[in-house]
């Protein structure tokens, strides 16, 4: 199996656009086609449903991206761990795409910062895709708010996290902020959600929605506005007064999570590194 030929229909799969698809894997329109096309002739299947306006994955397509996921990352630790003769480890580590801004951007530096001569594979995903990973065994550590609760994988409070209202204006009162058209919500999953609708019964919907802290900060920034962040992520402009606390909003707090599987070849490894995730 060409791996080429996986990646393509991978990347097809999440722009769902032949054009866009080219320009990222730096290919022709013509040369990505020709992949799908080898690729649906090898399988003896239709991968994807196409017309004028939309492509649509094929049941068989749909079974075929979690394969596709296992052989790719399968293919990159096993390229890691033979090129790499000089590393004495290797570690695959995995965040959730809200915590990687927050949280685990550190935990790397400070990984590779302890561990000089130690290979490192670091990526964020959603954390449907990160469970599958564990599972596969391609990954060895992922941290995430709320992992699945599976009984071959250790699951760890590793940090705690506090999330407070923040706004560019002072003085701002949370009924207030709720009530603006500048307010953001950032998605910090489902216990967060409803914890705010219990705290907010009343408030209305959100003009924006984003799903990452750093996109909420960079908005808030140029724009204006308000919105829950860590307090992690806004304790310096708030001492140096370009951001303020809303006044009367309630702090949310949340857990974050390692899970490992339970009988991992480098839970030593595993358990040292966890030890560098720097806690509030």
């Amino acid at each position: 199996m060409d791996l080429e030929l996986l990646r393509t229909f991978l990347e097809l799969n999440r722009t769902r656009h032949f054009g866009r698809a080219a320009e990222h894997l730096h290919l022709t329109q013509a040369a990505v086609s020709s992949r799908l096309k080898s690729l649906e002739q090898l399988l003896g299947v239709t991968l994807f449903e196409r017309s004028r306006r939309e492509m649509r994955l094929t049941p068989e397509g749909g079974r075929l991206i979690r394969h596709a996921e296992r052989q790719i990352a399968a293919w990159r630790a096993a390229r890691q761990d033979v090129s790499l003769a000089q590393a004495s480890e290797q570690l695959v580590i995995g965040g959730s795409l809200r915590l990687w801004d927050v949280l685990l951007q550190r935990w790397l530096h400070d990984l590779r910062r302890t561990y000089a001569d130690m290979a490192i594979i670091a990526e964020s995903q959603s954390p449907d895709l990160l469970t599958r990973r564990l599972i596969d065994g391609t990954l060895d550590v992922a941290i995430m708010l709320e992992p699945a609760q599976l009984d071959i994988m250790q699951i760890r409070e590793i940090a705690a996290l506090e999330f407070v209202c923040v706004s560019n204006v002072a003085g701002l009162q949370i009924e207030q902020a709720l009530r603006r058209r500048d307010y953001i919500y950032v998605d910090w999953g489902l216990s967060y959600a409803l914890d705010h609708r219990r705290a907010f019964p009343d408030a209305p919907e959100a003009m924006t929605r984003v799903s990452h802290a750093k996109m909420a900060f960079e908005y808030i920034n140029l724009l204006g506005g308000s919105a829950y962040l860590p307090r992690r992520m806004v304790e310096k402009d708030i001492d140096f007064g370009l951001l303020h606390e809303v006044e009367g909003a309630p702090v949310f707090r949340r857990q974050a999570y390692a899970t490992f599987p339970v009988r991992s070849p480098r839970l030593n490894l595993i358990e040292k590194s966890l030890g560098l995730v720097r806690a509030t």
